[in-house]
């Protein structure tokens, strides 16, 4: 087969945050594919296809850049951040792994990118600078209480954390149940920072303490970074240590 597939990380939205080698994919490409505002972040030219989809059919997104790669296109399915990372990488491999043998013999690569959350981590300082996990608080394709049970869990074993979708017009009430449950296991002194649009021309940082966190404080284009008992600030940075004073 002639055609190849790379799923590209286009980063949080600097355009300076795109790889190069994520650079060259989208320059070798005949076909992009994605969600809308993602596809519009590549520049048109002479034959380069592009084909938009809404944000809740990845699956068919995926079968489309494998069909278009069997046939020899040189397709890029682009994601923000990181395609590993609540992105496109995982539903092309759930569409390989259900689609025709020959699928597999594509030349299929995964290009990474930096994340939302690594992003506003570094404008912060370092609040994820030992263990943390990510968690996204949409429950359009897990159920809630899987969310719950997560949430709790993580904060009893002490990570900090990066919340990816946490409120949406659909969903506008599950981020102050979420705030709620960490209050029940966390101190009201944990950081909490709010990083909307983050490297974006109008990105804002909020950095607040947990108890004083509201739901209203966050949407769709934030990712919200939480700190543990052991988070710190330092003038204007919040920063999590690598050591725990037991180990030291």
């Amino acid at each position: 087969m002639s055609g190849w597939l790379q799923v590209a990380g286009l980063g949080p939205g600097d355009e300076d945050l795109v790889t190069p080698q994520v650079q060259a994919a989208l320059s070798g490409a005949t076909d992009i594919i994605g969600y809308i505002p993602y596809v519009r972040r590549v520049p048109d030219r002479a034959g380069l296809t592009k084909h938009e989809s809404d944000n809740r059919v990845e699956l068919d997104r995926a079968r489309h850049a494998l069909e278009l790669a069997a046939k020899g296109a040189r397709v890029v399915i682009v994601s923000s951040g990181d395609p590993g990372v609540f992105a496109m990488a995982s539903a092309l491999f759930e569409a390989l792994e259900a689609g025709p043998q020959g699928w597999q013999d594509l030349d299929i690569r995964i290009l990474p990118g930096i994340t939302a959350m690594l992003a506003a981590s570094a404008r912060i300082g370092a609040p994820m600078g030992h263990d943390f996990c990510a968690i996204n608080l949409s429950d359009n394709l897990k159920p809630w209480p899987i969310i719950e049970k997560r949430l709790r869990l993580a904060a009893q074993a002490g990570f900090s954390m990066g919340f990816y979708n946490p409120r949406s017009a659909s969903r506008p009430h599950q981020f102050g149940q979420a705030l709620a449950i960490l209050r029940e296991e966390l101190p009201a002194t944990v950081p909490v920072s709010f990083a909307r649009n983050v490297s974006r021309p109008d990105e804002r940082i909020v950095t607040v303490p947990l108890g004083q966190a509201r739901e209203d404080m966050a949407d769709m284009r934030t990712v919200v970074i939480l700190g543990t008992a052991e988070t710190r600030q330092v003038g204007r940075f919040t920063y999590t240590p690598r050591s725990y004073p037991e180990a030291s």
